[in-house]
């Protein structure tokens, strides 16, 4: 997530500077024929203005999915994190009294399921695009904490060995994590440490962790229609290809009986390249926004969310030497 006030002009023109490359060669290419004396190869403007207002018109669907796509993700973790206060204060109050013990291993399991299903998300899938040039240059810029460590040696910050050692050999952790915690408050019901209630009101929080775990899963797992992305991405192409023919006899007419006759045909290079490269840009945006967890600058901070979580648990327990918040590295948090 960026956290400063907004990306700078710099950043985005190096962000997407291949594609002013490319874009520049395109808009290029045909006002010198022109100028060579091709000039059947101008276009009217019309046709291409009518597939524009269509590539606007599916760019802008794209964005607003994505950024559903992202809100949804932020409101998911929003509530992890009140239903991890509620689950903290809830089972402390109700067992503390009888076993601390057992109150301490399922905060730490806890930290344990968060830590486990920011890995999980934070896993790479083929339709992100964290694995482009593009992306992976700006990712320099900061550090995805889920790329410089291992989930072995997070988990064992809060798991006793016979745990880890079992949760590591499943295939979905973080499930597997909460069952591990719905096993432990059926054995405390069974003890009569916690009564009907109390064991009705801790399970619900469980299963407030488990649905907020499937939808953050179904994000992850579900990328935006490719139908839809690929249709985008092919009317985007035509129309970038054929902006330049449309305008460069416009912008040669522009020039006809003053002192700059056949030198307004040049302008068709800027402002061709600045056409495109909006269009183009707009479209990039809603890229880098359609999967909220891949490890983009523009994603859902979940590293820094989990963090925060521990710190007011462990705070709930009274402990004094908390871990640090999770600071911005060049305005980007994970």
């Amino acid at each position: 997530m960026h956290s400063g006030k907004r990306f700078g002009a710099i950043e985005f023109i190096m962000w997407t500077r291949r594609s002013l490359y490319v874009l520049l060669v395109l808009a290029t290419i045909p006002t010198v024929l022109y100028y060579l004396g091709v000039t059947f190869i101008s276009f009217p403007w019309q046709p291409i203005a009518i597939m524009g207002t269509a590539v606007a018109f599916i760019v802008g669907f794209k964005n607003n999915a994505s950024y559903s796509r992202l809100w949804e993700a932020r409101q998911i973790y929003g509530a992890i994190i009140n239903d991890s206060r509620s689950f903290g204060y809830i089972l402390r109050d109700t067992l503390n009294f009888r076993n601390a013990d057992k109150v301490n291993k399922m905060f730490k399991r806890h930290y344990a399921w968060l830590t486990a299903l920011r890995f999980q998300l934070r896993e790479s899938r083929n339709w992100e695009n964290m694995s482009t040039a593009q992306f992976k240059e700006y990712a320099q810029k900061y550090k995805i904490p889920e790329r410089l460590s291992t989930i072995d040696d997070e988990l064992k910050k809060y798991l006793s060995d016979d745990e880890l050692h079992y949760i590591l050999s499943k295939k979905n952790r973080a499930t597997q994590l909460i069952a591990l915690q719905s096993k432990d408050l059926a054995e405390a019901y069974a003890q009569g440490d916690i009564n009907d209630f109390q064991w009705t009101q801790i399970n619900q929080q469980l299963v407030k962790f488990t649905d907020n775990q499937g939808k953050a899963e179904r994000i992850k797992n579900f990328p935006y229609p490719r139908n839809f992305s690929s249709i985008t991405t092919y009317l985007l192409l035509i129309f970038i290809v054929f902006v330049p023919f449309g305008l460069i006899k416009e912008f040669d007419k522009m020039g006809d009986g003053t002192l700059f006759e056949t030198y307004t045909l040049w302008f068709n290079i800027p402002f061709s390249l600045l056409v495109t490269w909006c269009f183009h840009t707009l479209d990039s945006v809603g890229e880098a926004s359609v999967n909220p967890f891949e490890g983009s600058p523009n994603d859902i901070p979940i590293t820094q969310i989990s963090r925060t979580i521990e710190i007011d648990m462990r705070d709930m327990l009274d402990e004094k030497d908390l871990p640090s918040a999770i600071a911005p590295i060049n305005d980007i948090v994970m």
